[in-house]
């Protein structure tokens, strides 16, 4: 198993999927050690279409697989993977035999590898002009360690961890390289550890340019509200870099900030930065709602305020991305991703970024959550330090009307609710069968798995648990697609990106129409019109 993950990313960078066994959400065990190949349909994971055009029209294309494909994929792979298990120069040295019969196949292979192993790939510099010493993939690592159940799950996470994906006994997420010792002190062993040079992709923006940047979300904002009476956008604040963040409002009768008495509902995304996927669900959102031709839906955004906030971290989210330059332009070829997570902010040890997601002051700092600035699960030096999440408390307490709160993520598609900074359920009969029965209704349509947060482990601090429990109001979190780190993990491709709206555009619906009362889905069954 020592380079399993290392084959993994490979095969994920030629547009595979790799999986060993299929699980539910995040936590389900594998089934055993024996590797399966599906055959790979329109989005293959990390870049999008990247692996069909470097493999061109060889057999391996993943939007050509078809059963012979299925078969020559499975024998490349259990090659490589002998030859990754005697150790890195066996798989140099026999590729070139492997693949005397395609040539040209076996220096793309091997290419591919090497950019994995790290011998060649950019030197990033920010988009935006930031340092590349403020957290390139070197300082952070994919950890696997063992822990079995959700307290030790939980101290992982106090210990830096950001928790990706749970099997019966251990974890695997991404933590400063510092973790490891800590993680290890603690009596968590730490099984394996891998550079995420060798997970990170190299083809935003080219393949991935169905995402928006921040400049590009700006502008495809303004024009959404330009051409449409019912809509209008404002900040409402500005990042800790001074970017607005940007806020679609749908109300046919009030504009901007103005006050309504129409029942309210709000739908956020992008708290971390390289969830690119949760700023392009609810700008589908946003652009859906104000064209809608729908009689119905047009009749319920009559009588409702729909708020929109597609980017809470766009500084992050701009930092994430990075374009090696050429004459002062971005060069598409050498460009990527930095699996960043966190803020900008810079911190008191050198280190930079907060985690937006542990910085809210609901049971800030109680469990779930590291105090050491280098870590990903950061929760900042106290509760609404940053401006990023004092914005979106502001904007809240500012609107007594909104009952409805929702703020995507990804992945491993999921839907959760509070608590998820303690292991005990909500104590009201009411609340608690309210939210049970509103999950569970969202899932049969989007195929997500409902469940209260602090069932994988605690994370205090977070939005929804300051919502619901200092305004009361009923709060989730989507983890969008895909399941898994195998399936694409937080850069699923281009493909994912309408097909994921579309699962879930029936449940923000479905929250829009229970804003005015969202306990009448005990009276009515599910709340459901439809």
């Amino acid at each position: 198993m020592k380079r399993t993950l290392l084959l993994c990313a490979l095969v994920l960078s030629l547009g595979v999927s790799l999986r060993a066994g299929e699980y539910s959400g995040v936590s389900t065990p594998e089934t055993g050690s024996s590797i399966v190949v599906p055959v790979v349909p329109a989005a293959p994971a990390f870049g999008g279409n990247a692996a069909a055009a470097a493999f061109g029209s060889s057999s391996l294309a993943p939007r050509s697989f078809g059963a012979q494909g299925t078969f020559r994929a499975e024998a490349r792979i259990k090659a490589m993977r002998e030859s990754l298990m005697a150790g890195d120069g066996a798989f140099d040295n026999g590729m070139a035999a492997r693949d005397a019969s395609n040539n040209s196949l076996g220096d793309k292979l091997r290419d591919a590898w090497n950019r994995i192993r790290g011998k060649k790939g950019p030197t990033p510099s920010g988009r935006d002009g930031d340092s590349a010493n403020v957290g390139e993939p070197g300082e952070r690592v994919y950890v696997t360690v063992k822990a079995s159940s959700r307290e030790q799950r939980t101290r992982a996470a106090e210990l830096g961890v950001d928790i990706a994906e749970i099997y019966a006994d251990r974890i695997s997420g991404i933590a400063h390289v510092s973790s490891v010792e800590r993680l290890n002190k603690a009596g968590l062993k730490v099984l394996k550890t891998e550079s995420l040079d060798r997970i990170a992709a190299e083809t935003f923006p080219a393949d991935d340019s169905i995402y928006h940047d921040y400049a590009e979300l700006t502008t495809e904002l303004r024009a959404l509200a330009a051409g449409n009476p019912k809509v209008s956008v404002f900040s409402i604040g500005k990042s800790l870099r001074g970017r607005d963040i940007w806020c679609v409002r749908i109300n046919s009768t009030e504009k901007g900030q103005d006050a309504s008495k129409k029942p309210g509902v709000v739908f956020m995304g992008n708290h971390h930065a390289r969830e690119h996927l949760s700023v392009e669900v609810p700008l589908l959102l946003a652009k859906n709602l104000a064209n809608s031709a729908d009689a119905e839906t047009q009749k319920l955004l009559e009588a409702r305020d729909v708020y929109i906030i597609p980017m809470v971290n766009p500084d992050g989210a701009e930092y994430d991305v990075y374009n090696d330059e050429i004459a002062g332009q971005p060069n598409p070829k050498k460009s990527g991703y930095r699996m960043w997570r966190k803020n900008m902010a810079k911190n008191a040890d050198g280190s930079y970024g907060v985690d937006l997601n542990r910085n809210y002051g609901y049971g800030w700092n109680t469990g779930g959550s590291s105090d050491d600035g280098r870590d990903e699960t950061y929760h900042g030096p106290a509760a609404f330090s940053e401006p990023e999440t004092r914005a979106i408390r502001d904007f809240v307490v500012a609107r007594p009307n909104l009952k409805v709160l929702l703020s995507y993520h990804t992945f491993s598609e999921l839907i959760l609710y509070p608590w998820g900074g303690k292991s005990e359920p909500i104590t009201d009969p009411r609340d608690r069968s309210t939210y049970e029965t509103m999950a569970k209704t969202m899932a049969g349509w989007n195929g997500y798995t409902p469940e209260q947060s602090s069932e994988l482990y605690i994370a205090s601090g977070d939005t929804t648990d300051w919502a619901w429990g200092e305004k009361k109001i009923f709060s989730f979190t989507f983890e969008l697609t895909p399941k898994s780190m195998w399936n694409g993990g937080f850069y699923p491709g281009a493909g994912v990106v309408n097909s994921t709206f579309q699962a879930n555009l029936k449940p923000a619906l479905y929250l829009i129409g229970l804003a005015d009362n969202p306990y009448k889905v005990l009276d009515n069954g599910n709340g459901s019109s439809k």
